[in-house]
């Protein structure tokens, strides 16, 4: 059995030689493809490694077997971990437990803008949002005030609430967000 200090400085190293390989350039924000149920362990080994991670999680209740309420995150986009790293240097996040691919065509990652992951971390902290399925066609309209302000999405009516299915292109997936009739205008 190894000593403590053998096995931190071959885990020390083993960082320190996977930070070199990406700190240099911050990179870009690609989508990463889990495992089912994996993404927030895959989000854990991406800050172990000192890279920059996005798990958008909501709040939903979940009625367990036993009878217990409980209030649990999880992802908005199941299956799916943003991480910023430099494209060329995609492969670095294949090597995480967890993952299975980088989203993109043709074995190229996806380039997400960051004012697209920045609009999501602050939209989802103001806005109640949860997953919604990916949608193609319906009425679309622009959200004008707040974090979404400028986002265009598929409006659709829940009861007495109204709701904006935005979506993210690059991963293919959705998720809406409750919005007063006021804060919207029709796109083109």
């Amino acid at each position: 059995m190894l000593s403590d200090g053998i096995y931190d400085s071959g885990r020390n190293e083993l960082l320190q030689r996977f930070a070199d390989d990406i700190s240099p350039n911050p990179g870009r924000w690609l989508a990463y493809y889990t495992a089912a149920r994996h993404e927030k362990a895959v989000a854990k080994h991406f800050e172990f490694r000192s890279v920059s991670c996005f798990l958008p999680l909501v709040r939903s209740p979940r009625l367990w077997k036993n009878g217990v309420r409980a209030q649990v995150d999880q992802p908005l986009f199941p299956g799916y971990v943003f991480a910023r790293l430099d494209p060329k240097l995609y492969y670095k996040g294949l090597s995480i437990p967890g993952v299975l691919s980088v989203v993109g065509p043709n074995r190229n990652p996806a380039l997400l803008e960051d004012e697209e992951i920045e609009c999501l971390r602050t939209g989802l902290a103001e806005r109640n949002s949860r997953p919604h399925p990916f949608l193609a066609v319906g009425e679309k309209a622009r959200i004008t005030t707040g974090a979404f302000a400028g986002k265009t999405g598929i409006v659709i009516r829940e009861l007495a609430n109204m709701r904006v299915v935005l979506t993210v292109e690059a991963i293919m997936k959705s998720f809406s967000v409750e919005v007063d009739a006021g804060e919207l205008e029709m796109a083109s």
